[in-house]
């Protein structure tokens, strides 16, 4: 059954409706509003709170920062009363200073004071004097010039003519004192040049010390015994004429008991053979094979010793440069003797010598040694090529572009050409030195020692001579005699008499010098 609303309770109800849910939501504001209020006002208590709590640590810092402050300003305040009794300090050092510097100051100004019034009265006194001396000035013109007139009327010359008279008498004068200070400039330097080139050789000889060895000229080989010999000689003579024509020298074998004499012009030569004929002896193999196959090997041993001689010397002397050919014939004066003294050490000693004395004279040491070193080197060949060992050896450094001085020194140093530098001086007075030391030469020696016998034996010979000694290689004579029985007249006398004993009953080299010392001596006691 369908039922159908009715119109009037249907409008009842809808307003109803609408009422009530006008009064519930006025009823929801009102409950919100209130709601809101209290939160707000609660809200506003923690604020409250906040802003009590934050006053009070505001209060706090601000307490905490006028303590910090307050501490701070002494603290600052202490640090400046003491920095500022420091500066009140320095300010009264540096105001006691200022009063010293015013103190000499002042003295300084009493002190400038009191000589700027001395020179004063100087200036006033040299003034007066200046007029004083210009009027004696005046006054001795007027006399010269009275006197001049007065000479030219007695002497009858004129002025210029006088002038001529005196002037060729100043120029007499100065001629002769002239001649007289250069005659004793002249005399002055001699002396001083032969006190200075003895003392610069005196120095290089005791600078250098080398020992002297002299070596024998004829070479030896010994012969275990007579059985040896005739295997040398061989059949019908074939092995030693094998051996002569493999190395070119001749032997020579005779009664002499163990000996075999080799033979040759060639010291390279007979270096070989010596030691061929000594490897033979020792291998017993001695055929023409054989000893043409020991003498080649010799040979080349011989060659590179000599190579290295040659080089070992270049060193030994620091003289650098050399060319393979140059140092070859050096190392062939190591087989090569003067006189018994080994060319090669002395062609070392003399580069040595050179360096020390042109060191002396302020010269280039190094060009020195290397002319002392080279001077000789014409030997390792001088029985090769015609001409004198001076001239072979600067035409055959003269292929390797060798210094003039060099060149000049080598071909020189025996007095053949005239010096074109001071160097070949140098290596002459070199050569000698070397040549003539005591020990340097095996015959040179014994007639050192003689020379020197003879000398004090000259001398002793003399009356009032009581000892007699030869010094600096035979060149100085030192005789002490008895002051009893000498006097400084009878001294003088002896020592002209030995010099010309001297010179007319001895040869030698240069001067010798007699030296008579006669010494008294007083000697009394106190007591």
């Amino acid at each position: 059954m369908l039922l159908l609303p009715l119109p009037g309770v249907a409008t009842i109800t809808l307003t109803g409706m609408v009422v009530g849910l006008l009064i519930g939501a006025a009823a929801v504001a009102l409950a919100v509003f209130v709601f809101d209020r209290i939160r707000a006002g609660h809200r506003r208590q923690q604020a409250d709170q906040v802003l009590l709590e934050a006053r009070k640590d505001a209060d706090d810092v601000i307490k905490a920062a006028q303590v910090e402050a307050k501490a701070e300003f002494i603290k600052r305040q202490e640090q400046f009363e003491q920095e500022t009794a420091e500066i009140r300090t320095e300010h009264r050092e540096t105001e006691k200073r200022l009063a010293k510097r015013e103190d000499n100051i002042e003295r300084k100004l009493d002190t400038l004071n009191t000589k700027e019034r001395a020179l004063d009265q100087r200036d006033r006194q040299i003034g007066e004097r200046e007029q004083e001396l210009r009027a004696k000035n005046e006054r001795l013109d007027d006399i010269i010039r009275d006197q001049r007139q007065h000479l030219l009327r007695i002497s009858g010359l004129s002025v210029e003519e006088a002038k001529q008279m005196l002037l060729r008498t100043i120029e007499t004068e100065v001629e002769q004192e002239a001649a007289v200070l250069v005659s004793n400039i002249l005399t002055e330097a001699k002396e001083d040049a032969q006190n200075k080139s003895r003392e610069i050789v005196l120095t290089a000889i005791q600078r250098y010390a080398a020992d002297h060895t002299c070596e024998s000229t004829v070479s030896t080989v010994d012969i275990p015994s007579d059985d040896m010999k005739g295997r040398v000689i061989g059949r019908e003579g074939r092995n030693i004429r094998a051996f002569e024509k493999a190395t070119g020298v001749d032997v020579i074998v005779d009664d002499t008991p163990g000996v075999v004499v080799v033979s040759a012009f060639d010291p390279v030569r007979k270096e070989i053979a010596r030691v061929s004929l000594e490897r033979l002896i020792q291998d017993g193999r001695i055929h023409p094979g054989r000893i043409e196959e020991i003498v080649e090997d010799t040979k080349k041993a011989i060659e590179k010793d000599i190579l290295e001689a040659g080089k070992k010397a270049s060193v030994e002397s620091n003289v650098g440069g050399l060319h393979r050919k140059q140092i070859e014939l050096l190392g062939r004066l190591k087989y090569r003797t003067s006189y018994g003294q080994n060319v090669l050490r002395h062609s070392i000693e003399v580069a040595y010598l050179c360096q020390i004395m042109a060191e002396e004279l302020h010269l280039d040491g190094r060009l020195a040694r290397r002319c002392g070193l080279l001077h000789d080197i014409g030997k390792a060949v001088d029985h090769e090529v015609e001409g004198g060992h001076p001239q072979i050896g600067a035409d055959f450094c003269k292929k390797f572009n060798e210094r003039p001085e060099v060149l000049n020194a080598i071909a020189g140093h025996h007095g053949d050409i005239d010096p074109i530098s001071p160097y070949t001086p140098l290596v002459m007075a070199a050569d000698a030195i070397s040549a003539s030391r005591p020990g340097s030469r095996r015959e040179s020696l014994e007639r050192y020692i003689k020379r020197l016998e003879q000398l004090e034996e000259m001398a002793s010979s003399h009356f009032g001579v009581q000892q007699a000694y030869a010094i600096q290689a035979g060149r100085e004579v030192r005789v002490i005699v008895d002051a009893n029985k000498v006097d400084d007249a009878i001294a003088l006398k002896i020592a002209r008499d030995i010099a010309k004993q001297v010179e007319q009953e001895m040869t030698y080299p240069g001067e010798v010098k007699v030296t008579v010392l006669r010494e008294v001596r007083a000697t009394e006691y106190a007591r």
